[in-house]
């Protein structure tokens, strides 16, 4: 019985697309695939990509992670930091195929969670961010609120932050930031994903390291029954 539901389980292509890469990965492939982004991506030059990155690859589905909020499957706004014309691409005709799109900090933070109340920050090019709590997820913008003089948690704890600050004063803000949101959000831990994580030296009390390839982890399970 097993055998055949294994069977009917669809191959799903994750695409995970940042400010600095477009990632990739599918169903039954052991290595991930990327390419660069950056101001110039729109959807029809990423899906362009992707099809030609993958075209040896075989997928029934594609799950779609997008670096800003969605509403019904759609994103809300153009991304901060790629080009134009998210909004109102008609992704599963481009791709040919069913498409499910989520804010790509909510895809790592589902393939994160280990229980209880998890607040996930993405340290990227931006800032993601995302709770889950008893197995509900709740994608946030956290990114742009008011942290300090003026400038947001992103101004911070983004990749602009990072190059203003240096990485020391960096990590201050990340441990300060993580301490404030984990308290104020009543979280049990907060997860420390994205790029730049891996440029933490020492965790904050109550944090844990993430791993990009928990995003595609979270891509995978969007399609399980």
């Amino acid at each position: 019985m097993k055998a055949v539901q294994a069977a009917k389980s669809p191959r799903v292509l994750v695409v995970d697309v940042g400010g600095t890469n477009v990632k990739m990965l599918a169903t039954g492939q052991k290595e991930p695939r990327k390419y660069p982004s950056g101001p110039t991506m729109t959807p029809r030059k990423m899906v362009r990509l992707v099809k030609k990155s993958v075209r040896d690859w075989k997928f029934d589905c594609v799950s779609l992670g997008f670096p800003g909020p969605i509403i019904n499957q759609h994103p809300l706004r153009e991304p901060h930091n790629l080009g134009g014309g998210w909004v109102g691409f008609d992704f599963r005709k481009a791709f040919g195929c069913p498409v499910r799109i989520i804010n790509d900090a909510a895809m790592q933070a589902l393939g994160s969670y280990k229980g209880g109340r998890m607040l996930f920050l993405g340290l990227g090019t931006g800032l993601g961010s995302a709770m889950i709590v008893d197995g509900i997820l709740q994608p946030m913008e956290l990114a742009h609120l008011t942290y300090k003089n003026g400038k947001t948690y992103e101004d911070y704890l983004g990749l602009r932050g990072l190059e203003r600050c240096g990485k020391k004063k960096w990590r201050k803000h990340v441990a300060t930031v993580a301490k404030q949101l984990k308290a104020a959000l009543e979280a049990d831990y907060v997860v420390l994903g994205g790029g730049n994580s891996k440029k933490l030296k020492m965790l904050p009390p109550g944090t844990r390291l993430g791993n990009n390839q928990n995003a595609f982890l979270g891509g995978f399970s969007m399609w399980q029954k």
